[in-house]
Parts: C-alpha cells; sequence; structure tokens
C-alpha cells in the first residue's frame, strides 16, 4: 500500500537542536544535560518554576552566553561558537534583539526602523529619508498581520503596553525570522491583551518556529504543541500539555509537596 507524501511529511522539520546543554558559573551548574528540539510551524514552550533555568537556556541559544558543553545546531548548522548577531542574522531571533519600541516614532516607522537591516539599509546612513519609502508596503503587511493597521500613523509611546508588545513582535518578524523565541510575551498583560497575543503568535508560527518562554499556563495550554519543563537546570519532563501537567513530578516541582 502506497504511503501519502502528506503523511510522510505530517512531523514538521526540527529547526533548532541542542545536545548536551550545559552551562556553570563558578561552582554552579545553571544548565545540565539538556537535549531540545524545536520544530518548524509550532509553538514550543519553556516553563518551569522561578530559577529553573529558561533564561539561561534562551541565552544560551541566541549566543548571549557560551556553553560550557553540549552543541546546538540551526536548520543544521552547528552554531555552538558562533556570535549572536551573526546567528539573528542566520534566522534565529529573540524578541529583545530589536530595541522593543522607539517611544517617539510612529508605529509604521518602528517596523520601517527594523526594515532596514535585511533590506541593506541599516549602515547607509548618507541615504535621505525618503529612500525608506520603499519599505512602506512590507511594513504595512506586517502591521496588517499583526493587526496594528489601525495604529499605523500612532506614537508608539500612547500605546498600551499590549499594543507595544505586539509591535515588538511586528518590528522582530521584519527580520523574516525562521525561529522566533519569546521570553514572556505574555508578561504584565490584561486579559484582552493576552488573547490578542496568543492568537498572533499561533498566526506566526504557521510557517516559522516559536520557542517561548511563559508562566501562563492557560496560554501554554491553548496555543503551545510541545512543552518542555526545566527544573534546577535539567528537564523534568517534556511532551504535550495534557501529559505535561498530568507529570506528578511537574505537580511537585510547581506546587510542593503537600507533605509537612
Amino acid at each position: 500500500m502506497a504511503v501519502s507524501a502528506t503523511h510522510l511529511n505530517s512531523t514538521p522539520r526540527v529547526v533548532l537542536s541542542a545536545r548536551g546543554l550545559r552551562r556553570d558559573f563558578g561552582g554552579f551548574t545553571a544548565v545540565k544535560n539538556v537535549d531540545l528540539d524545536v520544530h518548524d510551524a509550532s509553538v514550543h514552550a519553556l516553563i518551569g518554576p522561578n530559577g529553573a533555568g529558561k533564561t539561561t537556556v534562551f541565552n544560551l541559544l541566541t549566543k548571549f552566553l557560551q556553553p560550557t558543553a553540549g552543541t546546538i545546531t540551526l536548520m543544521g548548522t552547528d552554531i555552538t561558537k558562533t556570535a549572536p548577531d551573526k546567528v539573528a542574522r542566520m534566522g534565529l531571533v529573540r524578541s529583545f534583539q530589536i530595541s522593543a519600541v522607539f517611544p517617539h516614532l510612529s508605529v509604521l516607522d518602528n517596523v520601517r526602523v527594523a526594515l532596514q537591516r535585511p533590506n541593506n539599509l541599516s549602515t547607509q546612513f548618507w541615504r535621505p529619508l525618503s529612500a525608506l519609502d520603499k519599505l512602506n508596503e512590507r511594513a504595512e503587511q506586517l502591521l496588517a498581520k499583526v493587526g496594528l493597521a489601525k495604529e499605523r500613523d500612532a506614537i508608539a509611546a500612547d500605546l498600551s503596553y499590549g499594543r507595544k508588545r505586539v509591535l515588538e513582535i511586528a518590528t522582530t518578524l521584519a527580520l523574516d525570522p525562521r525561529v522566533l523565541l519569546l521570553d514572556e510575551p505574555m508578561a504584565g498583560m490584561g486579559h484582552e491583551d493576552v488573547g490578542v497575543v496568543s492568537a498572533l503568535i499561533r498566526e506566526v508560527a504557521r510557517d516559522r518556529a516559536v520557542l517561548m518562554v511563559e508562566h501562563n499556563l492557560s496560554v501554554v495550554a491553548n496555543i503551545c504543541q510541545h512543552v518542555t519543563v526545566l527544573q534546577r537546570g535539567e528537564i523534568l519532563a517534556e511532551g504535550d500539555y495534557a501529559s505535561v501537567s498530568a507529570d506528578e513530578r511537574v505537580r511537585q516541582a510547581y506546587m510542593g509537596s503537600e507533605e509537612g
């Protein structure tokens, strides 16, 4: 019996991978033996109690920290010793790698500034401001994608906190990343903004990988296909949210033992 191509390709390919990842700070091991696979066209959550090592893993993956041991590959290329700016140009982008928001610029101009790098305009300071006009169409496409088209002329400082985070995602998407890392994208948001940004992340992940650190477990349950739980720098559990949330070790890590 013939096997359909759709069936053969039902599992998205791994675009970001870590093996045996370790980071020591003096005599303290912050991350130990972490193996991680992030798949294309999916949302992968990295969760765990405070101090579990989530931010350190993010810093290792984006090369803000060099691992003590282990390897990291991006789309099959070893990036373990690659500089963070080169890693970003290769398509691995963390949301804060773009200046979060230029508060005194318009929403449209924030995105146009972000578009300068992929369009080779970021170092051409002698070019007139009108040279950025060719970026308008793409900038407006990005604003429409994230639901900010009506605010294109608004000053960024006047946006609500949640809309500023949406604008930050738009400026990050301007780099056309293959893998997008989001560090607590829902932090400080009201319920309505959480719903908007959750829908945006789900849409963004239709054609790229998203790895996010997130404390809002209802968000993780709603939008993430895969969850990795860290505790004391090691992987405690992984799988889909239903299996991970049912794991007694995870419950203990988050809630603590009920015994005296």
